[in-house]
This record gives structure tokens, C-alpha cells and sequence, in this order.
């Protein structure tokens, strides 16, 4: 008899880590089962904002692979509509519902991958459940955002929170025409930029037309006589719409580990170790279930990135396969674009480093994307932190306009290895009008950075 490996989510880490396992790992030897509760395997959520606003064309455009290649090519038995509601570690077997005719069975494992990922925070707020108020997570949440749109024809839009998937769907909105006003309880949009780049942030949103109103706190959603919203109300003021986008962030979905007795730590991650075993013997985690080591904070956190996930995902794969592989933990990096701008960032901004117990020194500077005088140089605003004793990077951040945020990820392959800004500002990137000023705007940042090291020090 093949031993078993049941898997619990169909999306990039279990499917990444099925995916590894299989290869090296033959049917004979091997049974694979993938339960997935949606309708779809391995899609990606980031588009879902590209496909609303008519930026992707399809739907199908999105998915990476279908059930079906992972049972013809793979061997992999996905089941869709299927939701693992129940763990035994100590029986080693899952209880699984049918979505389609609510009945529930009883599967054996030897090994088990939990890949739930995470789940929408939804606060506490009266007319909530109203039709036409949508989160935005899956690729049916989508849908269902595009079918309101399409029946509905609002003229104007809220959207709730301020973080990535918030205001790339108010952009979306605002490109198909619709007026959208965010509300938000923070202090800036997109709080784990620091203040002085979310201000940067702000004035953009508000030059495309987005109305902005920070530090409310939502306090009631009012819903029409046919069920259907009619209006936000914050602390503030009422805000009439016709529609409501949900962007109040996500938790990891360890509520089926945890109730199963395997232990869960940050936010309610699953914990794990670096292989993406958890403490539970034959009981594996990873994505966005999960909590991972922050590298430079040197505590575990939640992120929630696709990256993250099929990495983590890979790990788990490979040693279940038989081989061995770990996952060495995250900087936080992140990119995206929303108004106009490109906004990254990598490692810890300056009141997380404080948080932390390091006593930062910062630098920002403006610089352009181009040599100045190239057609089309574009500005950019590059902020990096270091430690104040040791001159140590401990983070950067980017806002831009064209061609500026991908510069993050030089920050954070200097973040990972653990280099010294004074280091950083000696590197030998590449140069050439088209592409870079003479001094680089992340050289430029580095030699500031010292600079402020070098006069603390006195």
C-alpha cells in the first residue's frame, strides 16, 4: 500500500508543495489527495484588482493550473468543493464535507499538509452581510464584484481599509469610472509604509480623485429596503454608495490546526520549523496559514504573500518527497502600484525598528529613475533605515513614479546578507542614461544613511 499524503487547500502552497512531493515520489508510492473547499486550484489573488478593473481580460487568465492538469500529468487527486472541517492527529485521518450535497467522510493520512491560508477580517459592524458589501480574496469574490457592477451600475463606492488590496481595488474602481471614497482607522494609507511616504501616498490618491478620510472608525453600514447597501457610516460622516469593497486585511486561517490541538503562534499561524514541519508528527504547514521568522525583526510575524507561500510550499514538498530543504524566513518585501506610483518596501520601516529595540537612523532622499536629462526620467523617493551603533541596513522603502520600485530588491538581497549601508553604497550597479542616474538613487540613499551614522557618532 503507497502511503497517503492528504492535502488541505488547493491553492500555491499546497498545490507547490503536492507538486514537489509527487516528483520525487511515484503513484506507487505515493497517494496524493488535494481537498479543496473554492472552485479553482492555483490562481492568483494579486490579479484579481487587474481583472476588476478591465486590466486582465479573463478570469482563466489568472489560473496557473487547473484541476485537471494536476490529475492527468501529476497524479494528484484534487476533489473541488470539498472542505476539511475536522483534524485527528491521533486517529491520522480528516473529516471532509461535500459542498455540493453536505455529507462527510472520514480520510485516513500519513502524512497531512495544511495549506488554509488566510481568511478576511470582517469587523463587527452592523449591516455587514448586506448584499452588494464584498471582500475581495478569491477568484469567486471576483466574480462577484464584477456581477454587482454589471447589475447594479453604482455610481459611487466605498472601500473599507487602506492597505494593498484596498487601494489597488479603489483604483480599479476609480478607472471604470465609479466615485470612491476609502475610510480608514489609520493614520495614512498603507500603514506599513512610514508616515512621511504615506503622505506620499495619500496626495497621489487624492490628485486621482479618491476621496480619503483616515482615522475614522466605521461604525454602521446602511442597507435599502431590497437588502441592498446604501451607505458607509464612519465616526465622521455618512458616505452614500451603492457598493462597498472590503480591504480590512486578512489572518491566517489556523482556526481547523488549532482546534485540532497543533499549535499555532503569531496572529494564529500554524507554527512550524524551518522544513514547514509542525510540532504535531506527520502534520505539515504552509503559506499563508502560517507564521514565518522575520529575519531582521528576529520574531515570527504573518505575512500574507503569494511568494511566501510557494516557497514555503516547495520546502514542505521536497520533504515529503523524501529530500530535504528548508525555508530560511522573510524580509517583508513587498511591491505594488496604486495612482500612479510604485510602492515597495523591504525589511522594518522606522517605527517597526524601534518596536524591536533598535535605535534607527534614517535617510531619504529624491532622486530621478533615469539620468535627468533622459526623456521620460521619472522622480523617486527612496527612504532607508539602519541601525545608529553599527551603521547595520535594516530596511528600505520606495515611492516612485515609472521604473523606480523593482530598485527594492537590491535592498533586499543587502538585507539578507546582512551588510552595513556603508557597504551598500560601494556596489557596482549597473549605469546607463536609459536605466539609472550616475549615482543610483539606492546608492544615493546608502552613502545619506552613513552619512547619519557617521554624524551621530560625532
Amino acid at each position: 500500500m503507497p502511503e497517503r499524503l492528504i492535502v488541505v487547500g488547493g491553492d500555491a502552497a499546497g498545490m507547490s508543495a503536492a507538486s514537489q512531493a509527487r516528483r520525487r515520489r511515484g503513484a506507487d508510492d505515493l497517494e496524493i489527495v488535494a481537498f479543496e473547499r473554492g472552485s479553482f486550484t492555483a490562481y492568483s489573488a494579486c490579479g484579481i484588482p487587474y481583472w476588476v478593473a478591465g486590466v486582465v481580460d479573463d478570469r482563466d487568465d489568472l489560473i496557473a493550473r487547473r484541476p485537471e492538469e494536476f490529475r492527468e500529468k501529476q497524479d494528484i487527486d484534487v476533489r473541488l468543493r470539498h472542505e476539511v472541517v475536522g483534524i485527528d492527529p491521533q486517529d491520522g485521518s480528516v473529516t471532509v464535507r461535500d459542498l455540493a450535497d453536505g455529507g462527510e467522510q472520514r480520510h485516513g493520512y500519513d502524512q497531512l499538509m495544511i495549506a488554509t491560508g488566510a481568511i478576511p477580517v470582517r469587523p463587527p459592524i452592523e449591516g455587514i452581510e448586506a448584499d452588494g458589501v464584498l471582500g475581495v480574496q478569491t477568484l469567486g469574490d471576483g466574480q462577484r464584484v464584477l456581477d454587482a457592477l454589471a447589475a447594479r451600475q453604482p455610481r459611487r463606492a466605498v472601500v473599507v481599509g487602506a492597505g494593498y488590496i484596498g487601494l489597488e481595488m479603489a483604483e480599479a474602481m476609480v478607472q471604470l469610472g465609479i466615485e470612491v471614497t476609502v475610510v480608514a482607522r489609520g493614520l495614512r494609507p498603507m500603514e506599513t509604509m512610514d508616515a512621511d511616504m504615506g503622505e506620499r501616498i495619500a496626495d497621489a490618491m487624492r490628485g486621482m480623485g479618491i476621496e480619503l478620510h483616515l482615522d475614522v472608525e466605521v461604525t454602521g453600514i446602511e442597507v435599502g429596503s431590497d437588502g441592498w447597501v446604501t451607505g458607509v457610516v464612519t465616526s465622521e460622516a455618512e458616505h452614500p454608495c451603492e457598493l462597498v469593497v472590503l480591504g480590512t486585511g486578512t489572518r491566517p486561517n489556523g482556526d481547523l490546526a488549532a482546534e485540532a490541538g497543533i499549535p499555532t503562534g503569531a496572529q494564529g499561524g500554524v507554527e512550524t520549523d524551518q522544513r514547514q514541519r509542525s510540532p504535531v508528527a506527520g502534520v505539515w504547514a504552509a503559506g499563508d496559514c502560517t507564521q514565518v521568522f522575520h529575519r531582521v525583526a528576529r520574531r515570527p510575524t504573518a505575512i500574507a504573500l503569494g511568494t511566501i507561500a510557494n516557497k514555503q510550499g516547495r520546502v514542505a514538498g521536497i520533504n515529503l518527497g523524501g529530500g530535504y530543504a528548508t525555508f530560511p524566513g522573510v524580509l517583508g518585501t513587498a511591491v505594488t502600484k496604486i495612482c500612479g506610483l510604485e510602492i515597495a518596501r523591504t525589511g522594518l520601516g522606522e517605527d517597526e525598528a524601534r518596536e524591536v529595540g533598535f535605535e534607527p537612523v534614517c535617510a531619504t532622499v529624491a532622486s530621478t529613475t533615469r539620468a535627468h536629462y533622459y526623456p521620460d526620467a521619472a522622480w523617486a523617493t527612496v527612504k532607508v533605515v539602519a541601525e545608529r551603533e553599527s551603521g547595520r541596513l535594516l530596511g528600505a522603502q520606495i515611492v516612485s513614479e515609472e521604473g523606480g520600485a523593482k530598485r527594492i530588491d537590491v535592498f533586499a538581497m543587502a538585507l539578507w546578507q546582512g551588510i552595513m549601508v556603508q557597504d551598500l553604497l560601494n556596489v557596482d550597479l549597473s549605469y546607463a542614461p536609459p536605466f539609472s542616474p550616475v549615482w543610483d538613487p539606492v546608492l544615493i540613499a546608502a552613502r545619506k544613511a552613513w552619512d547619519a551614522v557617521e554624524a551621530d557618532r560625532g
